[in-house]
């Protein structure tokens, strides 16, 4: 039997992948306005979803945006890595709260928000600093 060594990607790589989804998200998916259904997922929360869903999204994008401009820059990448956690786990849990069924596969998405999790935890324990 043979085994083949890999190398574990660079802290470049990581981070930039990271980056990448949160702009792909924040940027394209909610300033642009790019995934239509996410302003229905917002719309969905009785009593402000109307009313503020579309501002809050917007806002919410410039936010995520942000966060992908601090994964790059590597400034406290612990304390970057648990603010995402808390971002995305706050967002998941409403998702499911207020609009299950308005997203294609609730089930899905926990289980690739997890795997980003796990991917945002790495990022934020590598030792390294900024780039």
């Amino acid at each position: 039997m043979h085994s083949i060594a890999i190398t574990f990607p660079s802290l470049v790589l990581i981070r930039s992948s990271v980056a990448a989804v949160w702009l792909y998200e924040g940027l394209w998916c909610k300033v642009l306005g790019r995934m239509p259904s996410q302003v229905d997922v917002v719309s969905a929360v009785p009593r402000f979803g109307r009313r503020f869903g579309l501002p809050f999204l917007r806002a919410l994008g410039v936010v995520e945006v942000g966060l992908a401009v601090w994964v790059l820059s590597g400034a406290a990448p612990g304390a970057c890595a648990i603010v995402q956690a808390g971002l995305l786990i706050l967002l998941n849990v409403n998702g499911l709260l207020w609009a299950r069924n308005l997203i294609h596969d609730p089930a899905g998405m926990i289980v690739k928000n997890a795997a980003f999790l796990l991917l945002v935890w790495v990022c934020g324990a590598m030792p390294g600093g900024r780039l």
